[in-house]
């Protein structure tokens, strides 16, 4: 099985990365991984370089880390692939299959929507999953759902906490949307053993393959320590919710998440005792 990070930053593109990119490739060659995805925090997310920037300039800024790791990578054999993370409320967007030449012929996504991101990438080819739908931080005031017209979510995001990550799950069997794992790191002190990412039994080759297989739903498999959850004690939460359905947003009532979570078996005191075990039996049924 060929291994891949799907969820990765560096110094040079986002603001709360520490490592630079070329630092990337020999850790996670050693550590048995086949290629990496860089996913910098871009235009209105926790980017670094300066909004300020004439367009071009700000492509050639965000997209420095991904090149030093790519020139880095290129050097020893292990493969490292462009992405981006995208943020609009407090919900981000992991988008796979797009380049500087994309970026450079849309220099009106400083003002896209997230109806734009996902048309705009689309009509590229390229494929977009949510990231970490679920996280609850102090900077996010409401959760944004977003079941329609992407291609899935990260259902395992190894920098959230296990109950994001259940409610993630849970969510995507609800409505039947493919998974990846990832570990969205940010320093080579986040990369250890309780890493997730995602496995296929044939090497990515590009950001496009990787793209055309989310498109025609080729589902990654996933890996993940099950240890991660082992002190889970069932799902909470705190924040209002608001999903996007028929085209429109609209607030939801926590109750019915709650439901997905009982459809999913994850409910009930008998199960909070062997939470690693709930998770397996929903990442199985997620490859169905």
């Amino acid at each position: 099985m060929y291994r891949y990070e799907t969820h990765l930053h560096t110094v040079e593109g986002s603001a709360c990365g520490f490592t630079p990119g070329a630092e990337y490739p020999a850790i996670y060659k050693e550590r048995g991984y086949d290629g990496i995805f860089i996913t910098d925090h871009f235009f209105h997310g926790n980017t670094r370089p300066s909004r300020e920037l004439p367009w071009r300039e700000y492509v050639d800024a965000y997209m420095k880390g991904y090149e030093e790791a790519k020139k880095a990578g290129d050097k020893i054999g292990f493969k490292v692939f462009f992405g981006i993370e995208e943020n609009f409320e407090g919900d981000e967007y992991l988008i796979y299959g797009v380049d500087r030449e994309f970026l450079l012929a849309h220099p009106t996504i400083p003002h896209w929507t997230r109806e734009e991101m996902i048309k705009w990438v689309h009509e590229a080819g390229g494929a977009v999953m949510q990231a970490h739908p679920f996280r609850d931080r102090d900077y996010i005031k409401k959760i944004h759902l977003y079941p329609e017209d992407i291609e899935g979510i990260e259902g395992i995001n190894t920098a959230n906490t296990a109950n994001d990550n259940l409610a993630a799950l849970c969510y995507a069997l609800h409505y039947g949307l493919m998974i990846q794992a990832g570990s969205d790191t940010h320093h080579t002190h986040m990369i250890n053993d309780m890493n997730g990412g995602i496995l296929y039994d044939t090497p990515i080759e590009s950001e496009t393959d990787y793209a055309q297989r989310l498109l025609k739903r080729e589902r990654p498999k996933i890996f993940f320590n099950e240890d991660f959850f082992k002190d889970m004690k069932g799902i909470n939460i705190k924040l209002p919710v608001e999903i996007r359905r028929g085209g429109r947003w609209e607030d939801m009532d926590v109750a019915e998440i709650m439901e997905w979570v009982r459809e999913a078996g994850a409910a009930g005191n008998d199960k909070d005792s062997q939470p690693a075990g709930i998770v397996r039996e929903i990442v199985e049924k997620l490859k169905a």
